[in-house]
């Protein structure tokens, strides 16, 4: 279920408060992953939370889905959300962001990008 298209169905583009996880993942070589999303932009792999979700079940989640890998040990860093997290989107959506930001060297598994989100995935 996509928790969020169902919400839009119902309040249109009215200002949503979204709860999700991005995870900062360093490789052997103390290197951060990062995505070069469809949107042109690089940053953190992560997303947004389903119903019945922890944030460390989002977080792993989203990993999984967009690079293939798998992630465990999270720690952690901090919650970031208020004002200057919200968002209004090309398509009139607004939301305020509230993202669990965690960390984790124990990583698993081969790199393959999710590429209907994903334009490439790399290790800096």
């Amino acid at each position: 279920m996509d928790y969020v298209a169902e919400l839009r169905k119902k309040v249109g583009h009215l200002p949503l408060i979204l709860p999700g996880a991005v995870v900062i993942a360093f490789n052997k070589q103390n290197q951060v992953l990062l995505q070069h999303r469809k949107d042109g932009g690089w940053g953190l792999p992560g997303g947004l939370m389903e119903l019945g979700e922890s944030l460390e079940e989002t977080a792993k989640r989203e990993v999984k889905e967009e690079t293939g890998l798998e992630i465990a040990g999270l720690k952690l860093l901090g919650i970031f959300s208020g004002q200057e997290f919200h968002y209004k989107l090309p398509n009139g959506d607004e939301l305020y962001s509230v993202t669990a930001v965690f960390q984790t060297n124990q990583i698993a598994g081969k790199l393959v990008p999710d590429l209907s989100e994903s334009q490439e995935l790399r290790f800096f």
